[in-house]
């Protein structure tokens, strides 16, 4: 053992334990003060609350574009969803609703390459991944955007 390799133990502090006893200076109240909202228990205000004035971001105007009315949205289904389907089958958007792999179309359908492609298919979607087009390739089938 050197002299360089010891190292202090700092203080150790210990804990304010409130409403203990009349010997702690902390009771009653527990230094919550008197009344308000701050000294019930299980109460406070939230970060965003400004004590009933107007909250700034209601006051701020609200300006400019938004794209959320106008974005392109689309309904998305893996590689490994299209091994239900036999050899050989056209797979079209109107046969993943009739089948209840999508629920909604949307804008359209994207495939994405997650999973492995047992068999082949033709697959006919809006979209599609570049990991998907390879995996379907590979597996015999084609890829058809429409």
């Amino acid at each position: 053992m050197k002299l360089e390799n010891l190292c202090v133990t700092p203080e150790k502090k210990s804990r304010k334990r409130v409403g203990r006893g009349p010997g702690s200076g902390m009771g009653k109240t527990s230094t919550r003060g008197e009344n308000g909202q701050k000294s019930r228990s299980g109460a406070g205000v939230s970060a965003w609350f400004e004590g009933g004035q107007s909250p700034l971001y209601r006051r701020i105007p609200k300006r400019g574009f938004n794209n959320a009315r106008f974005r392109i949205e689309f309904a998305t289904i893996n590689l490994s969803d299209l091994n239900r389907f036999n050899d050989g089958d056209v797979v079209t958007p109107e046969l993943l609703k009739e089948k209840g792999i999508v629920k909604k179309q949307l804008c359209g359908i994207k495939v994405l390459g997650n999973g492995t492609l047992e068999k082949k298919l033709t697959v006919r979607a809006q979209r599609f991944s570049s990991t998907a087009v390879t995996k379907i390739e590979s597996a015999g089938g084609t890829a058809e955007v429409i």
